[in-house]
């Protein structure tokens, strides 16, 4: 018998997974929360803005040109994508670990936009989203979860 190369692989010919970090484990289920509270909030954020212009206040002269009304169909459906990749999240889907992806990236661009007029809270909200981020990229839902 002639020796073959071992190549660490299980006799299945598939890698074993990594153990996933206790921080990606909890941090996906952080992600999943935050994203379900996040759209719960700014569905009800939308719908204000869109039953009534007067229900905000403009605060000095902003960058974006948009009405109220239009604000409020913008936080209305990312309200409901939110809530919808959040839900996923808890569930285990993998599409929603890339929607959730994509919503915190967005929403870090959004706060980066929003520094010179909240900066403690943009900057607050931008670490969140770069947590976020990484615990919904590192999580593997077939691997099993390291113990600390």
């Amino acid at each position: 018998m002639t020796a073959q190369p071992h190549s660490g692989a299980p006799a299945g010919g598939h890698a074993p997974h990594a153990p996933n970090s206790p921080w990606a484990t909890g941090g996906v289920t952080f992600a999943g929360v935050l994203m379900l509270l996040n759209g719960l909030l700014a569905i009800f954020q939308g719908i204000s803005a869109i039953a009534a212009d007067d229900v905000y206040t403009r605060v000095g002269d902003y960058v974006y040109k948009i009405n109220l009304t239009g604000w409020g169909w913008i936080l209305l459906v990312l309200g409901v994508v939110s809530v919808i990749a959040g839900w996923g999240i808890l569930t285990g889907a993998a599409w929603a670990r890339i929607v959730g992806i994509a919503l915190a990236s967005l929403s870090l661009v959004a706060q980066f936009l929003f520094l010179p007029y909240q900066p403690l809270w943009a900057v607050f909200m931008m670490a969140i989203d770069v947590f976020v981020i990484w615990a919904l990229a590192m999580y593997d839902p077939h691997a099993p979860t390291a113990r600390a």
